[in-house]
């Protein structure tokens, strides 16, 4: 076994040491039938890699696209009729 790779089985029963690894070596890979299933990671890398900054109209502020004189137009078409 890789230090970062384990089995559904082995990670059951070595819960703790996944976790200790993961805060001490990154990202554990558990695997399911052979094939990656899912990660655990440190809680403090999670936060820092899921962090946003900002909201949609900084990032739209922001944009390299900002100035460029770029036109979007909106459709005229009538909308479409739906049955809810």
């Amino acid at each position: 076994m890789e230090a970062d790779l384990w089995t559904v089985a082995e990670a059951k029963a070595k819960l703790s040491e996944v976790i200790e690894h993961a805060q001490k070596h990154g990202p554990q890979t558990i695997t399911r039938n052979g094939r990656r299933a899912v990660v655990v990671v440190d809680a403090e890398e999670w936060e820092r890699k899921t962090k946003r900054s900002g909201n949609l109209a900084d990032f739209f502020a922001a944009s390299p696209l900002r100035g460029s004189g770029l036109k979007v137009r909106r459709s005229k078409d009538r909308l479409r009729p739906i049955n809810l």
